[in-house]
Order: C-alpha cells, then sequence, then structure tokens
C-alpha cells in the first residue's frame, strides 16, 4: 500500500539517545497503532545515515502481524521511513 497523505492525525515524541549517538521517534497514530523510527550507532543503517522503523501495537509494543512488516525494516532513507509511516497510519 502506497498512500500519499497519512490517514487522521498523529502524536510524535522524540527521544534523545545520546549514549547510541541517535535518537528516537515514537509516532502513535489515530488509528491506534504506532511505529518506533530509529537512527542511531546499534540501528540497521544508523552509522551510515539512515533509519530503521518497527510497527507498534495500540499498548506501543512492537507488533510483528500487520502487511507492513513482520519484523522492524532497516537501512531506509528518511523519505522511504515517510511512506511507511503513512502505511502504517492507514492499517
Amino acid at each position: 500500500m502506497d498512500n500519499l497523505v497519512m490517514k487522521g492525525g498523529a502524536v510524535v515524541e522524540k527521544v534523545d539517545m545520546p549514549e547510541a549517538n541517535g535518537y528516537q521517534l515514537i509516532y502513535k497514530f489515530d488509528n491506534g497503532y504506532g511505529a518506533s523510527v530509529v537512527k542511531h550507532d546499534f540501528s540497521y543503517g544508523g552509522s551510515e545515515g539512515l533509519y530503521e522503523i518497527a510497527v507498534l501495537d495500540k499498548e506501543g509494543h512492537l507488533c510483528y502481524d500487520t502487511p507492513i512488516t513482520s519484523d522492524v525494516i532497516g537501512n531506509l532513507t528518511m523519505s522511504e521511513a515517510n511512506n511507511i509511516l503513512i502505511n502504517i497510519s492507514h492499517l
């Protein structure tokens, strides 16, 4: 699914991770799902300036059973991560 517009609203929280030389963005969408977007020295692609994303369930836990992915997705550009965020907002 590649929708161009995010559905509904989202709350975003930024968590600095200085011990890992990076940060995490936690998204909470109106549909109850969320996402964790990280870029740090230990994330997939983080040391190359790329992002890793995971789908979160309604309780904020990693969710492995969506059409988006059954795992985390790493080595993403910001544009690729944004497209996945839009898709999560449409679940």
